[in-house]
């Protein structure tokens, strides 16, 4: 059934464009301080293990609660990127450098003295790898069923240039969750996503569930970079015809002057109808859709899906 949703005047005056007054937040994106001494038991252990972590890299404004919680998502491979969005806080480093052997270990060790229930694992793009990091990946997996055989896995891959091959070894560590994030409509990626291709992002996300079945699948996108609500419904559309079981949506924040300007500040009631519409229309398990999600948020969230949705 179509759903039918219409926002009233204040709604709509909040979707204007916010380019001359950028850096005004509205009330619904400020976030509760965190409990210091709870971050600092979290930062401290992934000092001592030498662990990067995507929620200290690419400032992701709910750090406070998740590390409060004693979760992080774990960044390998890192913390240098190869490819420089202009949307990314992660730190730009074309050089080739070898892979850490010790990661996988490392990791696996800080899954089991967080005892964690649910693991997101992610990488910075390694284009100067020839499976883009996938062998890395894969040995990330099987350390962590090797110390914490209960705990479920998510992996938020990059497009790994399209190479099927590589995206194949990572599936064959049989991950609980493949995401890979579309990031944005498709008339805004070559503004927002140069070194990106859609339809490529598009192709990983239906070649995972053809080549694994079993595993549940994932994206997620930012608003407020200039998208128009008809593009949102559209890349919607997409990513249900190409086999997503769940989706995350949330407003973009540019980490600095150098990076793209936020065009507009999305409510909530609009994000809403976001999740509405992807979930009663389209049929996605599940659209995690508010200003403050982000692709790993709640994400051990996907432990009850399981049980409603078995494979």
């Amino acid at each position: 059934m179509l759903i039918k949703i219409y926002l009233d005047e204040t709604d709509q005056s909040n979707l204007t464009s916010i380019s001359k007054n950028a850096a005004t937040k509205p009330e619904w994106l400020r976030v509760k301080a965190p409990q210091f001494e709870r971050i600092g038991n979290t930062a401290n252990l992934l000092s001592d293990l030498k662990l990067n972590t995507v929620c200290q890299e690419a400032s992701c404004p709910n750090i406070g609660e998740c590390f409060a919680s004693g979760t992080a998502t774990f960044l390998i491979m890192g913390p240098g990127c190869t490819r420089a969005c202009p949307y990314c806080d992660i730190n730009f480093d074309r050089s080739k450098r070898d892979l850490d052997p010790t990661e996988p270990h490392r990791l696996a060790e800080a899954v089991s003295r967080m005892n964690l229930k649910h693991v997101v694992i992610t990488s910075v793009n390694r284009d100067d790898l020839d499976d883009g990091g996938a062998s890395q990946f894969f040995q990330c997996v099987s350390e962590v069923r090797k110390k914490s055989p209960e705990t479920t896995i998510e992996l938020l891959i990059p497009d790994l240039c399209g190479n099927w091959k590589a995206l194949e070894l990572v599936l064959d560590s049989k991950p609980n969750v493949l995401n890979h994030n579309i990031e944005t409509v498709k008339g805004l990626y070559k503004k927002v996503r140069p070194q990106g291709n859609y339809q490529r992002t598009l192709d990983l996300l239906k070649r995972t569930r053809e080549y694994f079945p079993s595993v549940y699948t994932k994206s997620g996108f930012m608003l407020g970079l200039g998208e128009s609500d008809d593009e949102v419904l559209n890349l919607l559309s997409d990513l249900r015809n190409h086999f997503v079981d769940i989706v995350t949506i949330g407003q973009y924040l540019s980490p600095g002057p150098k990076h793209l300007p936020v065009q507009r500040f999305v409510s909530p009631p609009k994000f809403n109808y976001f999740k509405l519409f992807g979930e009663d229309n389209l049929g996605f398990m599940q659209v995690v859709s508010s200003p403050l999600t982000r692709s790993s948020y709640h994400a051990e969230e996907i432990q009850k899906l399981m049980k409603k949705y078995p494979r």
